[in-house]
């Protein structure tokens, strides 16, 4: 787990990223999602190490990297802003060129790359995730229910409360069997910082109007993604019920798209490390 890996903290202009990168060989960078931190990466990042440069941020607003202000429409708390970070934050560690994996939150962070940094991005992976304006145009009564705190979570000031008396609760399977006591008392510590978890929800605040906007003018600009893209997704999860087929969304958003599902829960790169990055390896080769 991030065997002979360097912990850093590197300044990206609007604030400082928390980051780990090791190994060797053409760079990959690994985004997390809600409510994780780059600690999910761990085991996934340990086996790319022999064949690929990893670098594991947290992303801006969660763990231990800097907590944006808040700004109108959360712009500060945007993909594209979380976007420049990275590459600022590649820039930094000398790679102008790079892959990049995404997971849930941090697919739409990938995907915001791609689209707007072609010339900095090769490969892209998204896992267990379609652009969020393809999320909300399929909204219906079975995403409002089971995907309710996209909604909750806009909301001003009450996400923050329900969340900060009593962490746990909320996040409750939270678990250190399958990430590992680290990275599970690194969560903990996330989800425990009230500067934290407004940080986390500002991000999901930004989904609904920023972000969707942004997707928005993509989408009406005929702009692709150029480089290939593999989409994974969690088979004991609900995104094809959700969405139904997430190759076909993302072939309206990419002109080389290939993909497949993994045996696993939402948080793969925990449950199923091993199988993860096979996939991972075989298609940044």
């Amino acid at each position: 787990m991030f065997f002979e890996f360097s912990l850093e903290f590197i300044d990206v202009g609007a604030g400082k990223l928390r980051v780990r990168h090791g190994g060797s060989g053409p760079p990959v960078l690994l985004l997390h999602g809600h409510p994780r931190t780059h600690m999910t990466w761990s085991q996934v990042a340990g086996m790319l190490a022999s064949d690929f440069t990893v670098v594991c941020p947290d992303l801006r607003g969660f763990g231990q990297s800097f907590q944006p202000e808040d700004a109108k429409e959360h712009v500060n708390s945007s993909k594209r802003a979380k976007a420049n970070d990275c590459i600022a934050l590649m820039r930094h560690l000398g790679h102008s060129r790079f892959a990049v994996v995404g997971h849930d939150r941090g697919s739409y962070v990938a995907f915001r790359l791609a689209v707007d940094h072609p010339d900095a991005i090769d490969k892209v992976v998204v896992i267990d995730g379609v652009p969020i304006t393809e999320h909300l145009e399929r909204t219906d009564w079975r995403f409002a229910r089971d995907w309710y705190h996209w909604f909750f979570f806009a909301q001003p000031e009450k996400p923050e409360r329900a969340i900060n008396s009593d962490p746990l609760a909320w996040y409750d399977k939270l678990s250190p069997s399958l990430m590992g006591d680290d990275a599970y008392q690194d969560v903990v510590a996330a989800i425990s910082n009230p500067n934290v978890v407004h940080g986390m929800i500002e991000d999901y605040r930004a989904g609904l109007t920023v972000d969707r906007r942004d997707d928005m003018e993509t989408r009406a600009s005929g702009l692709k993604i150029t480089c290939p893209l593999l989409c994974l997704w969690s088979k004991k999860d609900d995104l094809i019920e959700t969405v139904g087929d997430p190759l076909q969304i993302w072939r309206k958003w990419a002109r080389d798209v290939r993909g497949f599902g993994i045996d696993s829960g939402h948080h793969v790169a925990e449950e199923k490390p091993i199988d993860l990055a096979a996939a991972l390896s075989r298609f940044l080769r």
